[in-house]
């Protein structure tokens, strides 16, 4: 005859559940106090240049754009509502100068948008050289 002991012991077992949920808490919780930067990993430092006059180029045409976004050509304004009239504007002015680089001298406070729509009336006339001024530092 067996006899069983009295003293009959369970086995200990480990509950996951709340485990888990303690996991799952920890997880939202980082999620929503980290901040995410887009612009992190782009850390620049624009480079700095002194260099000399550039040379005279005989057959330039000097673009101005004011801060309003008025537009000159060689010192006589042009109307700069589209880039279609500002590349006719640019091809009489050329006149019969064989690839002239345009000069783009823009106010500092000048929009994006109406240095943009330079280049594009050069790229509309056929001119592909294009280049800014810009002043010393004192």
């Amino acid at each position: 005859m067996k006899l069983r002991s009295r003293n009959f012991r369970e086995e200990p077992e480990i509950n996951f559940i709340p485990l888990i949920d303690l996991l799952l808490v920890i997880l939202i919780f980082l999620m929503v106090t980290t901040t995410y930067s887009r612009f992190a990993e782009l850390q620049i430092n624009l480079p700095t240049a002194e260099a000399g006059k550039a040379p005279e180029r005989p057959s330039k045409l000097d673009v101005a754009v004011d801060a309003k976004g008025n537009t000159s050509i060689n010192r006589s304004t042009v109307p700069s509502g589209n880039p279609a009239a500002l590349a006719e504007a640019l091809k009489r002015a050329a006149g019969d100068m064989k690839d002239p680089v345009i000069v783009i001298n823009a106010d500092a406070n000048a929009s994006h948008q109406s240095v943009v729509r330079v280049m594009e009336a050069a790229q509309i006339a056929g001119y592909p050289k294009i280049t800014f001024t810009t002043q010393a530092k004192k």
